[in-house]
């Protein structure tokens, strides 16, 4: 008896010692090609050894499954057959679908996974406008906020002082500044991208305008598109007479006139702080530099903030509890400020959090590349109003493509402003019509 008690003794230690040492395994799915890529795989192995120094037993893979409509198409289909990853990056307009999932079960909202963690969570810490686009109407966070970034006015600046010409605040100022470059010989004043986000949706933000109704959506599924407003139909009136002056170039739906930037074609361009990290490597014949986006002084008298672009992380349901728990570990390591202000500093994109912001100020980080906290002072720069916290509209994938069409249609002058918007508004609100009547 004795001998057979110590050899259960002996089998019940090595089976402990094996608990001890097995890894939880987790997986992260995500669209970040490139240097971006890199940084994912870094921050994977980080905090796998962190994991490891502190005898942790949690893994992370991270695994690039191409862009982001890829990278959510995949996970959807993961999920359907069963082999979904515990993570995945959806781009800011998958929202309304990926809430309508979290409403079927599919979803496992970040506030719920880091209470079951028991892991301290503080939404204060966030920066108000960056995880506003993603709560409930009650304040809720129901994805991670990772890489996201927002439209500012990126301009020529050693050509802009060769001609004496200031940094402009305003969009009279703007059409100015555009005829004097102009005059200067230069090809196309200004260019721009993602022109319903920045032209439409972060026009309407930055002017406290409703784009629709329910609270741009957050509301519920039953809104409606309401941007063909007048503010914004003069306000894409004025841009199209701009090109027909030749002040202003269509390059584009997505970055595609990044390069007119880049080889000075244009001294103005309005798309994503983002592109930073490019600008840098990229441009070498002059000195560059982003400022706040212009004001329509007709519309407002002062900006109110501006909104987020770019991705968060969404938790898959269908795993096991421990697995989820170093989800929650994940989650609270990539928040904390050395992950992000590193990620900022390297990229352009903003810190999530308030901590991240103040280290890169600490590191001098803003004294040394000025204007790289712009995006961050934008998005700061008063709390969110149901108007300028983002948007919730389902289908939006497909109502961006529709909103380029009649832009498009615009600038190559087949239509008036008026008209397009009207289209636009009229051919979205029959998607979100498809979307509620999909969700109920």
């Amino acid at each position: 008896m004795r001998r057979i008690s110590g050899m259960a003794a002996i089998l019940a230690t090595a089976l402990t010692a094996n608990a001890a040492t097995a890894q939880t395994e987790i997986n992260w799915w995500h669209a970040m090609g490139g240097r971006l890529g890199e940084i994912v795989d870094e921050f994977a192995a980080k905090f796998n050894a962190e994991q490891e120094a502190n005898a942790g037993t949690c893994t992370l893979t991270a695994t690039y499954k191409g862009n982001y409509t890829e990278t959510m198409t995949a996970a959807i289909a993961a999920f359907r057959a069963g082999e979904q990853p515990h993570i995945v990056q959806v781009f800011e307009v998958g929202t309304a679908t990926m809430i309508a999932a979290e409403g079927k079960g599919a979803v496992y909202p970040v506030h719920q996974l880091m209470a079951d963690a028991q892991i301290d969570f503080d939404q204060s810490s966030y920066l108000p406008a960056v995880i506003s686009y993603y709560t409930t109407t009650d304040g809720k966070l129901l994805s991670l906020p990772f890489n996201s970034s927002t439209p500012v006015l990126w301009y020529n600046k050693t050509k802009l002082d060769e001609l004496g010409i200031a940094v402009p605040t305003t969009w009279d100022e703007l059409k100015v500044a555009a005829g004097q470059a102009k005059d200067a010989g230069i090809e196309a004043p200004l260019s721009f991208g993602w022109q319903s986000w920045t032209m439409i949706e972060n026009f309407s933000a930055w002017h406290n305008l409703a784009t629709g109704t329910k609270e741009n959506g957050f509301a519920g599924t039953d809104t409606e598109l309401t941007f063909n407003n007048d503010a914004v139909v003069n306000h894409i009136q004025r841009i199209a007479e701009m090109g027909r002056d030749g002040l202003f170039k269509y390059g584009g739906r997505r970055g595609d006139s990044r390069a007119m930037f880049v080889n000075g074609e244009t001294v103005f361009w309005i798309n994503s702080s983002a592109y930073y990290g490019g600008f840098v490597k990229d441009i070498t014949g002059f000195e560059f530099g982003q400022a706040m986006m212009p004001i329509d002084t007709n519309v407002a008298s002062a900006p109110q903030n501006s909104i987020i672009g770019g991705a968060t992380l969404w938790v898959l349901n269908g795993g096991e509890s421990a697995e989820y728990r170093c989800v929650a570990e994940f989650f609270s390591f990539l928040s904390a400020a050395d992950q992000q202000s590193y990620w900022h500093q390297e990229t352009g994109y903003v810190p999530i959090t308030t901590a991240a912001y103040e280290k890169s100020q600490a590191d001098g980080y803003y004294n040394s590349n000025p204007g790289t906290d712009t995006a961050i002072k934008q998005l700061s720069l008063n709390q969110p109003t149901s108007n300028s916290k983002g948007l919730r509209y389902g289908n939006f994938v497909q109502i961006r493509d529709i909103i380029n069409e009649e832009l498009e249609a615009v600038w190559s002058g087949e239509k008036e402003a008026r008209e397009a918007l009207d289209t636009a508004v009229e051919r979205g609100n029959a998607l979100l019509r498809r979307f509620e009547e999909a969700n109920q």
